[in-house]
């Protein structure tokens, strides 16, 4: 929930993901792709890219755009599978869905966009690829390449177009040629016709979800201007997953100017979505990138959540004492923002000022119960002075909200071995390095809660953790 992963070995994961499918023919797992394997195979490319890409896990983001997208998905005809998202930490202006119904936004997206319209925009495109199952239809035609190149090819078209120029675009593009399957990407790429199906599919969902449809082509515009598909040096051409740009620009906006005026009228409330780009502007951009954002406004204009993102900046960059003039600043200018009050809170928690990090978190808490973050650092807080009557709960509740989160499990089952509850803090333990994907240690810590199991609700609590334990070594 706090920290954000780093870059694994993608061929490694990628090796490693390949030897946990069943050894059956490519023909026969591609050939009438069925949507019972379409998720079983999201599944799979869910944690390769889980291990591969930085997933941000702050509750606020992800829940902003959980929001978005289930708004999206109540709009459209039925969806042949659930949708899950995920918020990638990138500065790249993208997003991709895979086979499956898993979507992923990128923060270099959700901070560019203007108006909430834009980003739903590219959310319902996207969709519209999941909905319409082109990616699953694609692997059916290319059903002849094998199973072996399949997975080289596709996770050389997904890693390159997710980072976007980096480090990870060349990795994805060996990964593509390794499995001798660059002359195959094309077959696995997005036709000309997708592109405008899923514009058609996902216009429709975004009118019928109440947003104004001049969304989705001013945020390609912007995506165009910004060259998000093509252009850097290091970005092959055949990683452009989302050709004939400008075709389909003309075409949406022509389309919707048939519409009445009712619909391109639309305004949104943007109050959500600048408070998220508060946070991934002063959290998961570079920190001198992000002084430098703050710097380059007058202080005049100033509000509370530019102090507060200055303060947050700064803190980054070790320089406490000024941090600390900024959160000060920004408190003195608006003490019952619940956002202020728990980044204050935060930073005083990290500067061992306790007293005033616990009041601040707990009003940040009162005012917004449903803060996942603000209620982790008050749990904290509260173990810490040996109040585990109160933090356990309250690490509980966190829980509920963030179920597979492993820094969560980690700190709940340490409050509760620190507690004398040594079972069910080995119990959180194991699910913390379960979902670390460290399966080893997991092991270890299943073996030291089972040694100390006694009641049968021990026993079906294990028998919980083993089934988790062995459903993750299958993905």
């Amino acid at each position: 929930m706090i920290k954000s992963r780093l870059f694994l070995y993608p061929l490694l994961a990628l090796l490693a993901w390949g030897l946990l499918l069943p050894p059956v023919p490519a023909q026969a797992l591609f050939d009438g792709l069925s949507i019972k394997d379409e998720k079983e195979m999201g599944r799979k490319f869910d944690r390769m890219i889980r291990a591969q890409l930085p997933i941000v896990g702050d509750p606020m983001i992800d829940g902003y755009i959980k929001r978005i997208v289930d708004r999206i998905v109540a709009a459209k005809d039925p969806m042949p599978f659930p949708v899950k998202s995920a918020v990638i930490r990138h500065d790249a202006m993208n997003a991709f869905a895979i086979p499956g119904g898993y979507i992923y936004v990128f923060t270099g997206l959700i901070s560019k966009v203007e108006s909430e319209c834009e980003l739903a925009g590219v959310i319902a495109h996207e969709l519209g690829h999941a909905s319409q199952r082109h990616m699953a239809a694609r692997m059916e035609k290319a059903s002849k390449i094998g199973l072996a190149s399949m997975l080289g090819t596709v996770a050389g078209i997904f890693l390159g177009a997710a980072t976007n120029g980096s480090s990870g675009a060349k990795a994805g593009m060996a990964l593509a040629m390794g499995s001798q399957a660059a002359a195959h990407t094309a077959m696995l790429s997005y036709s000309r016709d997708d592109e405008r199906d899923a514009d058609h599919v996902g216009l429709n969902a975004l009118i019928k979800a109440g947003y104004n449809p001049r969304g989705m082509p001013q945020m390609f515009e912007i995506m165009q201007k910004n060259k998000w598909f093509m252009g850097q040096s290091d970005i092959p051409s055949y990683l452009s997953t989302h050709p004939g740009l400008d075709e389909r620009i003309t075409y949406l906006n022509t389309r919707i100017d048939r519409l009445p005026a009712q619909f391109t009228e639309r305004k949104d409330d943007n109050t959500e979505l600048k408070r998220v780009q508060a946070i991934i502007m002063a959290k998961l951009t570079q920190a001198d990138s992000a002084l430098g954002h703050y710097l380059s406004i007058p202080l005049a204009q100033y509000t509370a959540l530019d102090f507060m993102g200055r303060g947050i900046a700064l803190q980054r960059l070790k320089r406490m004492g000024e941090a600390k003039e900024y959160f000060t600043k920004a408190l003195a200018m608006d003490d019952k923002d619940p956002l202020v009050l728990r980044e204050a809170g935060r930073f005083f928690y990290k500067t061992g000022d306790a007293k005033r990090a616990g009041a601040l978190l707990q009003k940040a808490v009162i005012m917004n119960p449903k803060d996942a973050l603000a209620l982790f650092y008050l749990s904290l807080l509260q173990a810490e002075n040996g109040d585990y009557e109160r933090a356990i709960p309250a690490m509980r509740k966190v829980l509920k909200e963030v179920p597979e989160d492993g820094e969560v499990h980690y700190y709940l089952g340490k409050i509760l071995g620190e507690s004398g509850d040594q079972f069910n803090g080995y119990l959180h333990l194991a699910y913390s390095e379960v979902y670390y994907m460290n399966p080893g240690r997991a092991n270890q810590h299943y073996q030291k809660a089972s040694a100390l199991a006694k009641t049968e609700a021990d026993k079906e609590a294990l028998e919980k953790l083993k089934e988790t334990m062995d459903s993750y070594a299958k993905k």
